[in-house]
């Protein structure tokens, strides 16, 4: 079974990613496909694995196999965190349904620092930017602002919420180069450091729910080797 197959086959859950899923879509976006394959197991037994990610077949579109999809989600991963968050699926089988209904058990305080550790890798490029170029890339400004936005939101409210929200109109001002870069760096710092107060009360739990999911992905391969 080639790799193409089993995205084509073998999908539990699909949807729209970027601009699209964040609210900041303009008539030139791109649509940003990423999606969730459940390999067969009996594809485990042979000597050469299921491949762990798959692009394509479509443009701009990439799907993870499931279990590298948990561990990923496990170790908030930003990216991944947000993928089972989008309001725009275009595929959902019952384990696919049953992967949505465990996304609070991938939240944790782990959030933090990895949403963190992407942002301060993004800035720096931004920074990088500004002093070779004397501006940063604004589209990427624009979404490392929603990202931290993100971030701040998911540790006072225990909740990840990828839209733009309120914000849409301001950032859509930043991706057109409308905004001084000293404002932007300014709004970015003042995001940084709500999420490090919200990180002292947040409801969320230390580590994510380890158990349920381990119990689903087995469950999950077990049903599929019958």
């Amino acid at each position: 079974m080639d790799d193409l197959t089993l995205v084509r086959d073998h999908t539990i859950y699909a949807c729209v990613m970027g601009s699209r899923a964040f609210g900041l879509a303009t008539e030139a976006s791109d649509t940003d496909r990423r999606g969730v394959f459940l390999a067969p197991t009996p594809l485990f037994w042979r000597f050469e694995k299921p491949p762990t990610h798959v692009e394509g077949p479509r443009e701009e579109e990439f799907s993870w196999e499931l279990e590298r999809f948990c561990e990923l989600a496990l170790r908030a991963n930003p990216n991944i965190l947000e993928c089972l968050h989008s309001p725009l699926v275009e595929r959902i089988t019952p384990v696919g349904e049953e992967l949505m209904s465990l996304r609070g058990a991938f939240l944790s305080r782990r959030a933090h620092t990895t949403f963190s550790r992407y942002a301060t890798s993004q800035h720096g490029k931004l920074l990088a930017d500004v002093r070779l170029h004397g501006a940063p890339r604004w589209k990427h400004a624009m979404h490392l602002l929603r990202l931290l936005a993100s971030c701040r939101d998911l540790l006072r409210t225990g909740r990840l919420t990828i839209d733009a929200g309120p914000d849409r109109e301001r950032l859509l001002a930043v991706k057109r180069g409308e905004v001084a870069w000293e404002e932007v760096d300014g709004w970015m710092t003042r995001l940084t450091e709500e999420s490090e107060a919200a990180l002292r009360t947040t409801p969320l739990p230390a580590e994510p729910d380890h158990a349920r999911v381990t119990d689903f992905l087995h469950r999950t391969r077990l049903a599929s080797a019958r």
